[in-house]
């Protein structure tokens, strides 16, 4: 076996679950996180398709299954607050044949509980600067350490810092839909079990879900934007940029919007997608979103790191360590899958983003009408179609 000594830049969904796979492989694996511990909480996120094989094999799912969600029902409420159209949690969420909802901290929990005797965590630190030679890559880390490993494989997020140190710039690989997204913790003041109720304004859409077992709720702010100058640091700013795009809306968004302050996961960021022609170069690969975000207007983004990190691990190991032969064979199998996904992001949200007031009053009276229209069932099952298409758009190798 060559290469055997690999540094994960990242500790997210596609870092540990590459760390799990590379390490059940055989590899000896680091992995660098820039936060000073694994990231609880987060948003809801699903897992469909390929995915669930993913952490069937990796012997996650029964756990995973434990603690979904649970979200019974989702309605669609105009600025009174009276329920439009109502819905089962699944069909609201587009999930389908055994397809999973967990929050992101919950996965990320669990990944990380399989992962922590197995693999070396490095946390509060990062990679400062890459220096690859003909047979190793020489790393410097924030923190001043200086580490030769064979590989070196970025699961660090659209943001990637590493894919900036190996590829270039991120302006030439992320691109902004013409969309912000926004999510935080607030209080549950309107008493939410296992709920999620979406408010839809010309060019804003404000929602506030509860989960099982958490006794808060979550608020996720998505609004049309041409592009926003910020500093990804500030959060401030980005809270005045938030409360401006939402000034004067109805429902229960002022109240959500006050509560923004004293949330203690506040994130905000543009719908983007990354595209590049190549996911490696020399000895660095990448994974996941620093690789191909498909935006989570997709819904396919946990997904697709989970397939990926899988993939990824699994070629490596298929190749015996030969980077070039696995890097080649990773970008293969993944590619007309990320494809079928990325596909999905632009779609979804031209309908969970109206953009002027004719398009709500038009969806509010299609969406008031499909509970007693014939064939609903059907009409859903289309709805939902193109998802569980890209979700199963790869067929999975036995490693």
């Amino acid at each position: 076996m060559k290469n055997t000594n690999i540094l994960v830049s990242g500790a997210g969904i596609a870092g540990t679950t590459l760390a799990f796979w590379l390490a059940r492989h055989g590899f000896t694996v680091t992995v660098v996180e820039r936060a000073a511990e694994i990231r609880e909480g987060g948003y809801k996120v699903d897992l469909r398709g390929a995915a669930l094989d993913v952490v069937d094999r990796m012997g996650l799912l029964d756990d995973i299954r434990a603690v979904r969600t649970d979200v019974r029902g989702g309605s669609v409420v105009d600025a009174a607050g009276k329920r439009v159209a109502s819905m089962d949690g699944d069909t609201f969420g587009g999930r389908v044949h055994g397809d999973a909802e967990i929050t992101r901290g919950d996965l990320q929990r669990l990944l990380y509980r399989a992962t922590a005797n197995q693999v070396e965590y490095l946390f509060d630190d990062s990679i400062a600067s890459i220096d690859e030679t003909a047979d190793d890559v020489r790393v410097t880390f924030g923190g001043g350490a200086t580490r030769a490993f064979d590989l070196v494989l970025a699961g660090d997020g659209l943001h990637s810092a590493t894919r900036a140190m190996a590829f270039g710039s991120e302006d030439r690989f992320v691109r902004d839909l013409g969309y912000y997204v926004s999510i935080f913790s607030v209080p549950n003041h309107l008493g939410l079990d296992r709920e999620e109720l979406t408010y839809v304004g010309p060019g804003r859409t404000a929602l506030i879900y509860s989960t099982a077992g958490d006794a808060g709720a979550k608020a996720m702010f998505l609004f049309a934007s041409a592009p926003l100058e910020y500093d990804p640091r500030d959060r401030a700013q980005q809270e005045k940029l938030l409360a401006d795009a939402y000034a004067d809306e109805g429902w229960e968004v002022p109240r959500l919007i006050a509560a923004m302050p004293d949330a203690p996961d506040f994130y905000f960021d543009s719908l983007s997608q990354v595209d590049m022609d190549h996911w490696s170069r020399g000895r660095v690969a990448l994974v996941g979103d620093a690789a191909y975000c498909a935006s989570p207007a997709s819904g396919q983004g946990t997904s697709l790191a989970l397939v990926g990190a899988y993939v990824l691990a699994g070629e490596l190991a298929a190749a015996h360590g030969d980077h070039e032969i696995a890097f080649a064979a990773y970008e293969q199998r993944m590619r007309p899958f990320v494809r079928e996904n990325q596909k999905l992001g632009p779609a979804n949200i031209k309908r969970m983003v109206m953009r002027t007031n004719g398009q709500v009053r038009m969806s509010m009276i299609m969406l008031s009408l499909i509970g007693r229209l014939p064939g609903k069932d059907k009409l859903m099952a289309k709805v939902i179609e193109p998802i569980h298409k890209a979700a199963t758009a790869i067929d999975l190798a036995t490693y």
